[in-house]
């Protein structure tokens, strides 16, 4: 007789997991500590622009915290589509409005369309992807 039940889950992907959230994790503060170091001494287009692809970088990294089996291709296509969507939102004028109310709002969705930034998001993507794929080599 066969049984039904499922198995249960493999202690070394759980930990593997675990341990891929945990350095998710980390790198969100790392990623949190260099923006805010950018701004303390850099300015102009350098804090502008590397706040960008620092912004795609951080919902790469909040994506691998939830999905921690992702591929570093997935995690980084995630977190760019998910950049140039809140970009390209920002053409409707709900953001600036949002970002008049909201501190919060205006460090997620910004506020005014700005067409070279769509170019820094695939810079901070594939900063990610890079980033990732060395990090998982064995």
């Amino acid at each position: 007789m066969t049984s039904t039940a499922p198995c249960p889950p493999d202690d070394r992907v759980t930990t593997r997991r675990t341990r891929s959230r945990l350095l998710a994790a980390g790198a969100a503060v790392v990623v949190v500590c260099a923006g805010l170091g950018l701004r303390a001494v850099a300015g102009g287009d350098v804090a502008k622009y590397g706040g960008v692809a620092l912004y795609t970088l951080m919902v790469m990294v909040l994506y691998l915290v939830a999905a921690p089996a992702s591929s570093a291709a997935r995690a980084a296509s995630v977190a760019l589509a998910a950049s140039w969507a809140v970009e390209f939102f920002q053409l409707t004028g709900v953001p600036a409005e949002l970002s008049g109310r909201s501190v919060l709002a205006r460090l997620v969705l910004g506020s005014t369309f700005h067409a070279p930034d769509l170019f820094w998001y695939a810079v901070g993507a594939a900063v990610g992807w890079a980033a990732v794929v060395v990090a998982r080599r064995p």
